[in-house]
């Protein structure tokens, strides 16, 4: 299986309590995230991560096609990082690392993403023409998102 990696980062000016605040809830992520892919928790979403915490969603993946996505928060280290994982979805593999980093302009939000696909020989064609445009589109909408709540 082929890993792709997906590196982004965003400064936002707030403190690392804040964003830590904002980052760790997980009724957060439907905010962050464009609407047209409907994301919907499935399971109950408390107000705080831990690790061990396991929620699933109902997520649209292409047009009249939904899923179940099941992901574990597997480590946390607050106020500092934090790592998603996909226990059942449409990847065949997801790791999520989300790190925060205080800096005098604000806090420096960074994320890598490693990711495989179904598809065998054509993942790199599904990662082309699909996948990686809509990540691409998910991060461009989430820094929107980002700039609009807390400014630029």
């Amino acid at each position: 299986m082929k890993l792709f990696c997906l590196e982004q980062s965003q400064m936002i000016p707030i403190s690392l309590d804040e964003a830590w605040a904002f980052f760790s809830d997980p009724r957060n992520l439907a905010k962050i995230t464009p609407p047209d892919l409907n994301l919907i928790p499935s399971s109950a979403v408390p107000d705080h991560m831990y690790a061990g915490l396991v929620i699933t969603y109902r997520v649209k993946i292409v047009p009249q096609i939904y899923t179940t996505w099941v992901t574990e928060i597997t480590q946390v280290e607050a106020p500092n990082f934090f790592v998603d994982e996909q226990r059942f979805g449409p990847y065949k593999f997801w790791h999520h690392q989300h790190r925060f980093t205080e800096c005098p302009e604000g806090v420096l939000a960074g994320d890598v993403i490693h990711y495989g696909l179904y598809g065998g020989p054509f993942a790199n064609v599904v990662n082309w023409m699909v996948v990686k445009r809509q990540l691409d589109g998910v991060f461009g909408y989430r820094k929107q998102v980002l700039e609009d709540l807390f400014g630029t």
